[in-house]
């Protein structure tokens, strides 16, 4: 595979092209919604929703139409809308639903750039035809995208170069391309193109690995991003909401400058962490936007995206231990452990560093569950002292557990599927190991405390436990890492057992608070961190 690590060492401060917009907006970039539906009525309907949730254009999908007059159509749509319009009217063959005579297509296109559409999007393939059919006919206040759109891969970037002057070379206004993600490291080449474009570009990867092409084009000078109305109802793989885009990821605040932060995993798109980093950042002023990263390649991913503009991630499941390697420096705690969540890349120098807060937020809740508070104690002795601390899971999250609990002076066994995993872990820290499958029986004594590090009951397999709800009689509580659903099987189970319970959101909080001071140089502002967790 091609290297693609010179492809986002850019800051774009100094960017002409991206002036301060007015209203609070850090970029020009536009907010287009797509609109759908079976007929005229539902289309203005959904013109009129756009603009409520504040889209700066609508684009109509006139392949979407079941009947389709396009004079009276045309003319009812363009008058009726609230917003500027963007038609399309997308063929088969490059991903729409118009199967018919090509000529009547682009006659409707035509009409509708005659009747007052601000924009029209023509693909490459028929691009020169078009424009050469407009020819000194084009109305001043119309632009013409020209666009291509590659549902197999993301192509290299000096092919995605020649095809931005291909499209260029066709008279069009706007470019646009729109490419799929194999990998995430793709998107940094359409990052790559978007930013060194001398004509306004749209810039789009398809599909959940290029999801981050969507939320940061404001911040490589795209043109426009797309966002639904609703949730679900999207014109291409990959579409977030608009509610999204403008709240979550507050899109119009996103600048050349606009640091990046996300989280690695896969699965990732389950994770809160994005809204509870984008609420803080914004309440502290904050020039920071925090994305969901779906990686397969955790090395490949930290090397593609080696500028200091992408300044640090949260790590999970199951890239905890491979990121460790990754890191040019781990502090001493998460290297005894053999796994990080945290990584920080340095400003000064671009290294990275690697830290693991997971334990400290973890092992605070179980004390404080224990305790029977949610405020730290600071007496001297844990209440995990001489406990038997059974852990399941050996992963990233389970060393962390373990470790942080051994510290505290707990007796800690680990239970793993692979029984070898559990043994290496065990040996490592100090424990005894068993396989998961004989913690069924396993009691040597009441008032044990077991620790779930494991993703087995995360939505969306929100029915399975690892671990039977007769075996949990033998313990005082049960905690388990998983936060989403907050309310698992197994702690459920646990609770009618009798068992105290400590919920995964405990300790996502407090892993956060540590690692939002490590990316922002500021004080978490934890009563915010709980209310944002306990309206979501």
């Amino acid at each position: 595979m091609e290297s693609s690590n010179v492809l986002v060492p850019l800051t774009l401060a100094s960017s002409a092209a991206l002036q301060m917009g007015s209203g609070g907006r850090n970029n020009p970039t536009l907010v287009c919604a797509p609109i759908m539906a079976e007929s005229v009525d539902k289309m203005v309907i959904n013109m009129n929703k756009a603009k409520q949730g504040d889209a700066d254009l609508v684009e109509i999908r006139l392949d979407s139409l079941k009947s389709f007059n396009p004079s009276n159509d045309l003319k009812t749509i363009i008058k009726a809308s609230p917003l500027p319009t963007l038609f399309t009217y997308r063929p088969k063959w490059e991903g729409g639903q118009y199967d018919g005579d090509e000529k009547k297509r682009l006659d409707a296109l035509r009409l509708a750039m005659e009747f007052g559409a601000d924009y029209i999007d023509v693909e490459l393939q028929v691009a020169c035809e078009f424009n050469d059919s407009i020819y000194g006919r084009k109305p001043e206040n119309s632009k013409v995208i020209v666009s291509s759109h590659n549902y197999q891969d993301t192509p290299s970037a000096e092919d995605l170069g020649n095809l931005v002057a291909r499209i260029q070379a066709t008279g069009a206004d706007i470019v646009k391309i729109a490419t799929t993600a194999l990998e995430i490291a793709d998107v940094a080449r359409i990052f790559q193109i978007t930013v060194h474009s001398q004509v306004p570009i749209i810039g789009i990867v398809m599909g959940e690995r290029g999801f981050m092409s969507r939320i940061l084009c404001p911040k490589f000078g795209g043109f426009l991003t797309f966002g639904t109305i609703e949730s679900g109802i999207v014109s291409a793989p990959g579409q977030p909401t608009m509610k999204d885009l403008l709240h979550l990821y507050n899109l119009r605040r996103i600048g050349p400058d606009t640091k990046v932060f996300g989280i690695i995993g896969k699965p990732v798109h389950h994770s809160k962490s994005p809204m509870l980093y984008n609420e803080a950042f914004k309440s502290v002023c904050f020039n920071g936007v925090y994305i969901p990263l779906l990686v397969d390649d955790v090395a490949n991913f930290l090397q593609t995206y080696s500028s200091t503009d992408f300044a640090g991630f949260s790590c999970t499941i199951p890239h905890k231990e491979a990121a460790l390697k990754c890191c040019d420096e781990v502090d001493p705690v998460a290297k005894s452990i053999g796994a990080v969540n945290c990584i920080i890349r340095r400003p000064t120098d671009g290294k990275l560093v690697g830290y693991n807060t997971d334990y400290v937020g973890a092992i605070s809740a179980i004390e404080d569950g224990l305790r029977g508070s949610h405020n730290s104690s600071n007496t001297a002795d844990s209440p995990l002292a001489g406990k038997l601390f059974v852990v399941i899971g050996a992963g990233g999250a389970g060393k962390a557990l373990a470790y942080g609990a051994k510290e505290k002076g707990a007796r800690v066994v680990i239970a793993n599927r692979t029984y070898d995993r559990a043994r290496e872990l065990a040996d490592t820290i100090g424990g005894d190991a068993l396989s998961l499958a004989n913690l069924d029986n396993f009691h040597p004594e009441d008032g044990m405390i077991l620790a779930n590090s494991t993703s087995i009951g995360m939505q969306p397999k929100v029915d399975e436990t690892p671990i039977p709800k007769h075996a949990l009689r033998s313990y005082s509580l049960v905690f388990d890492a998983v936060y989403t659903p907050k309310m698992t099987r197994l702690l459920r189970e646990a609770e009618e057992s009798g068992a105290k319970i400590v919920t995964g959101l405990e300790m996502f909080i407090g892993q956060a608070y540590e690692q939002f001071e490590r990316f922002t140089g500021l004080p978490a502002p934890k009563e915010l961190f709980r209310k944002v967790m306990a309206n979501n």
